[in-house]
């Protein structure tokens, strides 16, 4: 993202590598490279793919080998005190289509498998988007609601996660009310089909030409 003679800051372009970052007092704790899909005063639309390098808590690593609630815990509690440590791991299995819109307090994803079939949607409570030069700055607040296919149903993710982050000032109180909010506005787009639950994403394909996307590109 560039600023014009105006100073007024230009679209990212289509096939742009950006870096999705979440940030917590003036630190990263996660970065992601993404293409770009489309960039407009709606929405931010970004996808990244299998083979995607990404940053990472060791910790949240160690939860994700080990299948237990207590390292998801250690993570947040970890975050919350400012003190983790990065390291790199790949992106598996799935390409990810992502929308961001400003001022929101989530983004929507949608998930395909290996075969490009699509999957389920995804909704990430996070603080709104800051854009950067290079991408976008955000924070994941924990909590995720994921929603089946055809959007008939949907469930809470990572409550337990949130409760603890809340215990451990990870998520103010300000940012709990900001989220109850959000949480109500993505529930009435799902019921009424509109905003990121307007359109059928189930045929879209990432452009066979592009690279794959890398931290340093």
């Amino acid at each position: 993202m560039t600023a014009d003679a105006s100073g007024v800051a230009a679209p990212f372009f289509p096939g742009q590598t950006i870096v999705r970052r979440d940030v917590l007092r003036g630190r990263v704790w996660s970065a992601t490279p993404v293409r770009v899909i489309s960039d407009t005063p709606e929405a931010l639309l970004v996808s990244h793919w299998p083979g995607v390098q990404l940053l990472s808590p060791r910790r949240y690593l160690d939860a994700l080998h080990s299948g237990l609630p207590e390292d998801r815990f250690r993570l947040i509690r970890e975050l919350g005190a400012g003190q983790w440590e990065l390291c790199q791991r790949p992106w598996r299995d799935t390409t990810v289509l992502t929308r961001v819109s400003p001022g929101d307090w989530f983004s929507v994803h949608r998930f395909y498998d290996v075969s490009h079939r699509p999957g389920i949607w995804y909704v990430n409570f996070e603080r709104p988007a800051a854009r950067t030069a290079s991408g976008y700055d955000t924070c994941d607040l924990s909590i995720d609601l994921v929603v089946s296919p055809d959007l008939s149903s949907y469930q809470w993710k990572d409550e337990d996660e949130y409760a603890v982050g809340r215990e451990a000032g990870f998520i103010s109180d300000d940012e709990h009310e900001n989220i109850e909010r959000a949480k109500t506005s993505v529930l009435r787009l799902l019921a009424r089909r509109e905003g990121p639950f307007a359109g059928d994403w189930s045929e879209w394909r990432k452009d066979p030409d592009w690279p794959t996307p890398v931290l340093n590109a």
